[in-house]
């Protein structure tokens, strides 16, 4: 099969994909814009630092090392249960230091791995981590973009933004691990013992080690871009199944997702339905959670702000919005994608939805316990 016929192919398969294309000609037609307004819509620094990170991880994968750190994790870990609440406390402390998507882009792969060399549950391993970089972002102003945004906009300081969310950051962390006895069983893992390990490259994984770093580094200094296209360039040198094997229709999703909603966030309802949102019974609290639910976290917390008098009810809510619909977070697209399991989303959401409501009823208690 020719490689425009496979993109063709993936790209009918992909139905978050295709509702974005369906719904752009729609949103757009009660808001018309001009091309050069809508390319303003995306945040092209967000897009490239997407993609380098996609290719970054990718080139760990193709190194062959992620199959064997994760037998040596299976050697240390010999419990389904144990080794889930592991990966969620190391997704956690990670998301809070790193984002929460870079988090993913390291995680992620590595259960893939763990596929290779034993039999788990790797889907409902990812949806886990998906909900687990969710809560420990929580915590840091650096943990996920909301916190950032609100960070930088509030000009709060660094270590009381990090009081202000630290009870529901590390009780959104515990209510997870309190999760994994329910969807993980205590049974010894079965490893694979004959099973072949891909070849090692170690030339690819100490590219991909140094890269990640300076890739921040760079990203974090306004250069997403360059770094992005010289990743391109070293994976078409040293690597070029990595650019094939990449999730390049996840782009596309993200860039549609940036002008779909920002169309959206003209409309005149969704303007008064923000405006009527401080009034709501639990504020800004429920009204973060439950815009999140329709727009994603990110774009709840840039249009919220605009009503919002204090910034940590505002950051409470959108903290808890992004479980429930796979939409709340860009995190949680990001772990369905890389994680390309059959039942994927559904697993996903077995265990969102209850997060969502349970962290509600959590965020509720400790509003009322810090008030007291």
């Amino acid at each position: 099969m020719s490689p425009v016929l496979s993109l063709l192919r993936r790209l009918a398969a992909d139905r978050l994909l295709l509702v974005l294309l369906v719904a752009f000609p729609l949103l757009w037609l009660a808001n018309p814009e001009g091309p050069s307004a809508l390319v303003a819509r995306v945040h092209w620094p967000t897009i490239a630092a997407l993609a380098g990170l996609m290719l970054l991880s990718r080139l760990l994968e193709e190194s062959g090392y992620l199959a064997r750190w994760g037998r040596a994790l299976l050697e240390r870990v010999h419990g389904e249960r144990r080794l889930a609440a592991a990966l969620i406390l190391f997704s956690a402390l990670l998301s809070a230091v790193v984002t929460n998507d870079v988090a993913l882009f390291v995680v992620v792969p590595l259960i893939l791995g763990l596929d290779a060399v034993a039999r788990l549950p790797i889907g409902r391993l990812i949806a886990f981590q998906a909900l687990a970089v969710n809560a420990g972002s929580t915590l840091s102003p650096v943990g996920n973009p909301q916190n950032l945004y609100l960070w930088q906009a509030y000009e709060v300081g660094f270590g009381e933004f990090l009081l202000a969310m630290l009870p529901l950051g590390a009780g959104l962390t515990l209510l997870l691990l309190a999760l994994v006895p329910l969807a993980f069983p205590a049974r010894r893992i079965e490893v694979h013992e004959a099973i072949a390990m891909p070849p090692a490259r170690p030339r690819l994984m100490w590219l991909a080690l140094a890269g990640y770093p300076l890739f921040l580094w760079l990203a974090d200094g306004g250069q997403a871009l360059p770094a992005a296209l010289a990743v391109g360039g070293l994976c078409l040198l040293l690597a070029r199944r990595v650019l094939l094997g990449v999730d390049w229709p996840l782009l596309l999703v993200f860039v549609l997702m940036f002008i779909d909603l920002g169309l959206l966030g003209e409309w005149a309802w969704m303007q008064r339905l923000l405006a009527t949102v401080p009034a709501w019974p639990g504020g800004l609290l429920t009204g973060g959670a439950a815009i999140s639910q329709l727009v994603s976290n990110v774009p709840a917390t840039l249009l919220l702000a605009e009503v919002a008098g204090e910034w940590r009810p505002l950051a409470w809510g959108v903290s808890v919005g992004g479980f429930g619909l796979a939409i709340g977070s860009l995190a949680n697209l990001i772990a369905l994608r890389l994680g390309k399991r059959p039942g994927l989303w559904g697993e996903f959401h077995r265990w969102s939805l209850p997060m969502l409501a349970l962290s509600l009823l959590l965020a509720f208690a400790l509003e009322r316990l810090m008030g007291a």
